[in-house]
């Protein structure tokens, strides 16, 4: 029996005569729909992510104009047209698929990834990312990360947001570029993920 399996031992053991206990699960689920457009990209705007709200139809021309001479990354599964207009003018794009990946040392080397969500959330300002966007080394490596977003796909809660998600996959939830304030109370940014955050909110 090795240390996880004797410490489940025990708490199994503890806990056989415990009476059982109903777990009321009554709080709310959702929130007003009305405004979460707006509310997203007032909090998500909080945490330091820069904001674009775009008509659906600009949301090509706008995905071209800022991949303009960068060199990206993005997963196969991001929509055809979106990696379209982004070759037309970034630097270079490399779409990860299948087992061609990269490794981490050329992630670094590129100046960012460019992915969809799962889901968002407009109380919060979180951004759900889940293995549709792509491994998570893409999102994590890159110093910046630009991220679309659907207005479709803005949750106005967490619990609503929940509800939405597949229970059985791993998610990325990110609120905002990555940062600490671990050392002495002083905000880092960059340590755990992209420096820089910029969301296309497509309405």
């Amino acid at each position: 029996m090795n240390a996880k399996q004797e410490i489940l031992a025990r708490i199994r053991k503890a806990v056989a005569d415990a009476p059982a206990v109903e777990i009321v699960r009554d709080y709310r689920r959702s929130a007003p729909r009305e405004g979460v457009v707006e509310l997203f990209a007032e909090r998500v705007a909080d945490y330091r992510a820069v904001v674009h709200v775009v008509p659906g139809a600009e949301l090509e021309a706008r995905l071209a104009e800022l991949a303009a001479g960068r060199r990206l990354v993005a997963s196969g599964s991001l929509p055809a047209g979106w990696r379209a207009a982004l070759g037309r003018t970034a630097l270079a794009l490399t779409v990860e698929s299948g087992e061609e990946r990269l490794g981490v040392r050329e992630l670094d080397a590129l100046d960012g990834v460019v992915t969809g969500c799962a889901v968002a959330v407009a109380e919060t300002g979180t951004i759900v990312l889940d293995a549709a966007q792509g491994r998570r080394a893409l999102t994590l490596v890159p110093d910046y990360h630009l991220c679309v977003v659907r207005a479709d796909q803005i949750a106005a809660s967490v619990p609503e947001a929940l509800s939405r998600l597949d229970p059985s996959g791993p998610t990325t939830w990110i609120s905002g570029p990555s940062a600490t304030s671990d050392i002495e109370l002083n905000r880092v940014e960059g340590v755990h993920g992209p420096r820089t955050l910029e969301v296309v909110i497509s309405t």
